[in-house]
């Protein structure tokens, strides 16, 4: 660390976490996976839907997977995939055997629309398309103008479920409940495979082993990042690793190696799922239970109550659903030694409740995919501190700056900045965005936050304008790019709004051109551009927007003016 900066926060390390952390030369993601394949194999490795995988199991499943994606794909070692999957089996196994492959990974989630999907298969420059029968339909809308995919695989949800079950789930998931839409990829210029291909024609194949360096790509994540710009993030073995170190040296001050059982709700297409609930639960030997569909509250408890779970991770509306379902208190507590919270700022009603009806507390980190993605947390060894995301992790600084970047003193308001070797080196083909975002080798994390003089972070604001839902960023720009593609709509402002519960949605101020157009009219029209969590939940419409003196409209206006109605309701409930 520069030791001309102070870093308080190390007071707080227990004796077992280092202030720095060092990577072997040739340690890579590839060579830990088949060191903890080797060491665990006997272990459960995964979980999903009653079946179990050991970690012996998964090696010999992405070897396959692998081995057919050298053998018969046509893709090489370096080329870009995409894994559009949920929270199922073949997630890792599709995700591990790409690596294993010698391939970058990109998680992209299967929700996105037609439009979202396009975009970045093109700006990645896309080779292979792995994606769920369920949402392929999706893909094959728009294959033909994705020029550089050439191959696809597609799975059905029972594939890895084994004899009659897996056969059965996917007849229901097609037929009885008509899940699988209607799909037909062109057959010229494409390969096509099934998942259960794959591994079938894989089993039959060599295998041949890939040594990455630690300046090798490993994922490349799509993020709004810090201007609201859709960008790839470049994640190299090496950041990837420090940071699953990183998290580790907090966690281990509780977990244990081979014993551990964690909940996974948070999909592993998103960065803290990917990077917490898979990269470093394999680290330690724990299992981890994969939950498919952590909307249906009640089918997720029903999977609580199954297992003696030692380490939960979610958002902050996901244990406030947790919490306000009645079944929720006739769970077995008693094994928890970790419960987490990230992705979205965690409020302190909600972390009160956790730690009474759990005895359990619900700690609290922080992170952006620019930085694989933790920068700081709360240990879960007693020393957290509620309403802070804690402190940085080992071999990360972070100061707090004024809008001329010069630090501000203690308890004070600034942006927050960080450095360390979890942070990325580069947007995807991105030079201008990638400068934008660091200032003298400092990421711009873009919230403002305020530091204790003892090193504990607080969260005072979210990025000005960006709107958090469920814990994934949507940017007003998309949106109104959206919008204004309508005919009818002359002017357009998304903000965020909250529901009486807390949690945040989009709201959508428009100006007419059409007097005809009505608000539902409006949402319906966003439904063949936008993910469901990015469409305007409301739309109030308006005879003109505050705008600058030189024609800008003037969101944080709008923004202040639901903040006031948000405390209006507030000051009403208590009286």
């Amino acid at each position: 660390m520069e030791k001309s900066l102070s870093c308080p926060w190390l007071q707080h390390y227990p004796a077992s976490v280092p202030q720095e952390i060092t990577l072997a030369p040739d340690e890579t993601l590839i060579t830990c996976l088949e060191e903890n394949f080797r060491k665990y194999k006997d272990l459960p490795m995964l979980e999903n839907m009653d079946k179990i995988l050991t970690y012996g199991e998964v090696d010999t499943l992405t070897q396959r997977f692998a081995a057919c994606l050298q053998t018969y794909t046509g893709l090489q070692p370096g080329d870009n995939v995409v894994v559009q999957l949920p929270n199922l089996l073949q997630n890792p196994i599709a995700m591990l055997g790409t690596l294993r492959a010698g391939m970058h990974v990109i998680n992209i989630s299967p929700l996105y629309t037609a439009h979202e999907l396009e975009q970045q298969l093109n700006d990645a420059n896309v080779r292979g398309l792995i994606c769920l029968a369920n949402f392929a339909d999706i893909p094959a809308s728009i294959i033909k103008k994705t020029p550089s995919v050439h191959t696809v695989i597609i799975t059905e949800v029972g594939d890895l479920l084994g004899g009659f079950k897996g056969a059965i789930t996917n007849f229901v998931a097609k037929y009885i409940k008509g899940l699988v839409p209607l799909y037909q990829f062109p057959e010229a210029d494409l390969r096509h495979f099934t998942f259960k291909e794959v591994l079938s024609l894989g089993k039959d194949s060599v295998f041949e082993p890939v040594k990455p360096s630690q300046e090798d790509i490993a994922f490349i994540q799509y993020t709004g990042g810090t201007t609201g710009v859709s960008k790839g993030v470049v994640l190299k073995h090496k950041h990837m690793l420090t940071n699953i170190k990183q998290m580790l040296t907090f966690m281990k001050t509780r977990l244990e190696e081979g014993k551990e059982i964690f909940i996974t709700p948070i999909p592993l297409y998103h960065i803290f799922g990917l990077t917490v609930n898979l990269l470093s639960a394999i680290q330690i030997g724990a299992k981890s239970v994969l939950i498919t569909n952590p909307r249906n509250i009640k089918g997720m408890i029903k999977e609580l109550k199954k297992h003696p779970f030692t380490c939960i991770t979610g958002v902050n509306t996901l244990f406030n659903a947790l919490l306000s379902d009645p079944q929720f208190a006739s769970i077995d507590f008693s094994h928890v030694k970790i419960s987490l919270a990230g992705g979205v700022a965690l409020q302190d009603v909600i972390a009160e409740r956790w730690e009474t009806l759990t005895d359990n507390p619900l700690i609290e980190g922080y992170g952006l995919t620019e930085a694989s993605p933790c920068i700081a947390s709360n240990i879960p060894n007693g020393t957290h501190r509620r309403g802070t995301i804690g402190i940085p992790l080992p071999s990360t600084q972070v100061k707090i700056v004024d809008d001329n970047n010069q630090p501000v003193p203690p308890g004070e308001p600034g942006q927050l900045l960080a450095k360390g070797p979890q942070v990325m080196d580069n947007y995807w083909n991105n030079e201008e965005e990638t400068a934008k975002t660091f200032v003298d080798g400092w990421l711009q994390t873009g919230d403002i936050a305020s530091i204790s003089p003892d090193g504990f972070i607080k969260i005072l604001d979210r990025k000005k304008e960006m709107i958090n839902v469920s814990g994934f960023n949507v940017y007003p720009n998309e949106i109104e790019n959206v919008i204004l593609t309508n005919p009818k709509v002359l002017e357009a402002a998304a903000v965020a709004t909250w529901e009486e519960d807390g949690r945040e949605v989009v709201k959508l101020y428009a100006v007419k051109k059409d007097p005809s157009l009505t608000e539902k009219e409006l949402i319906k029209y966003t439904e063949n551009w936008l993910t469901n969590y990015k469409r305007p939940k409301y739309v109030e419409f308006r005879e003109t927007l505050p705008k600058s003196n030189i024609g800008k409209i003037l969101r944080r206006v709008l923004q202040e003016e639901e903040k006031q109605r948000l405390q209006a309701r507030k000051q009403g409930a208590k009286i």
